[in-house]
């Protein structure tokens, strides 16, 4: 579907779907051609004259979109993560790459707040065996959040909105960010410490940092060997963080008790050792998934890419 106000001197390219109050705000001052589900080859066809890209997290926006692209001024991601966008294309073709970082926040807090309940009550297992017929009380022994410290590795929105649920229950929060100083830390709710301190005191582990080169597999063997033995992990951040087979073998000898994992090394996924492993609590990437979150996120990234294609400074430039 395609709309055209009149005089439209810009054409926006909407890939994975936008909520009808974001198309309406782009409408306004552009050409919209909303294609969700648009494959690979078609993207490449319908490239030309489009000066904007929205996509989520299903598009690849790779080196060959860009040259393929020559009227692109900027792409935008419906949400926080941009590792489906290549960075360094786009700053080779001057293109600015935007997305909507505090849209998801209190979804992707809240998310981790009940994968963190689900490991320390087994409410997965205990509803499993009910609906198996089995009443499984005496095996379901959990354990309590108030007094347990939660190693929080990354202190941004999502980290500090964590911190502070987390203070509500009673759990003492441990936060290391190499981007933040001891003070801020301090301020946006967790004791500072360095990685490896995090990693010792913790009773839970939860990650909330991008994938990058310095975070793909930080979470390895020696890490996790590093960790109390019976802790439990927690990511809802990116898969690549965690060294997938690493933490499964940290499950089987009982190094790390639990995990609950939202996201993947690959996705999607259903046929996988950790998925299907009984001390993990798996859910399919939905952590930002609430409609309050794609709504914000969908109208922060109508608004930034106008600002963009304006010439005016957007708030939340990624590239």
């Amino acid at each position: 579907m395609s709309t055209q106000p009149k005089n439209s001197a810009w054409t926006v390219l909407i890939t994975d779907g936008l909520q009808e109050s974001a198309i309406a705000i782009l409408e306004k001052a552009s050409a919209v051609q909303n294609r969700p589900d648009i494959s690979p080859d078609d993207l490449m066809k319908a490239l030309t004259g489009v000066q904007a890209i929205i996509v989520r997290g299903r598009t690849k926006v790779t080196a060959d979109v860009f040259a393929a692209a020559p009227d692109l001024k900027v792409v935008g991601r419906a949400g926080v993560g941009v590792d489906n966008i290549d960075l360094k294309a786009a700053k080779a073709k001057n293109v600015v790459v935007v997305n909507a970082p505090q849209s998801t926040t209190i979804a992707v807090a809240e998310h981790t707040m009940a994968l963190l309940l689900s490991l320390a009550r087994q409410i997965p297992l205990a509803d499993s065996g009910l609906r198996r017929g089995e009443w499984l009380k005496k095996k379901l022994e959990g354990f309590e959040l108030s007094g347990k410290t939660l190693g929080i590795v990354g202190m941004g929105r999502i980290g500090s909105f964590v911190a502070a649920r987390a203070t509500g229950f009673g759990m003492i929060c441990v936060g290391y960010d190499p981007m933040l100083s001891n003070d801020e830390i301090a301020k946006r709710g967790a004791q500072p410490a360095d990685l490896n301190n995090v990693l010792r005191r913790a009773d839970v582990l939860t990650l909330h940092v991008p994938l990058t080169p310095e975070t793909r597999g930080m979470i390895n063997a020696e890490r996790l060997s590093q960790m109390k033995h019976g802790a439990y992990i927690i990511c809802t951040a990116r898969g690549n963080i965690i060294d997938e087979t690493a933490l499964l073998a940290a499950l089987e000898s009982g190094q790390i008790a639990g995990a609950a994992l939202d996201v993947f090394a690959t996705e999607p996924v259903t046929d996988s050792p950790l998925v299907k492993h009984p001390k993990v609590v798996c859910t399919p990437h939905i952590a930002a998934q609430t409609a309050e979150a794609q709504e914000r996120a969908a109208r922060d990234i109508a608004e930034e890419i106008l600002t963009v294609l304006r010439g005016d400074a957007p708030r939340w430039r990624v590239a």
